[in-house]
């Protein structure tokens, strides 16, 4: 494999964020808004409450890249950042949208 496709996979190669957060105003901006700081594009974003209402899970379908571990710590120290998972791009939360919407 030559140098280019090397770069060209790693464009392509994407993570998704599971993030459980407090559920009230703002915060939804408060994470993304750490992103856009950053430069940090962000391809799909899904975001549910979870239980009573109190907490809500936010799913981030990101780039991979050497950034994206630093991007991690940052969101973990976000206030109403409870916890923080990565997956594989091919998470079912995002499989799953996709083939709902697709024809």
């Amino acid at each position: 494999m030559n140098a280019i496709n090397r770069n060209e996979q790693q464009a392509l190669a994407r993570a998704v964020l599971e993030i459980d957060v407090n559920n009230h105003a703002g915060v939804m901006s408060h994470v993304v808004g750490l992103f856009s700081r950053r430069a940090y594009n962000v391809e799909g974003i899904l975001c549910l409450p979870v239980g009573d209402g109190q907490r809500s899970r936010i799913w981030l379908l990101v780039n991979e890249d050497t950034r994206l571990p630093q991007m991690i710590k940052q969101v973990e120290k976000l206030e109403d950042v409870i916890a923080i998972r990565r997956h594989h791009a091919d998470h079912a939360v995002f499989s799953e949208l996709k083939a709902f919407f697709q024809p």
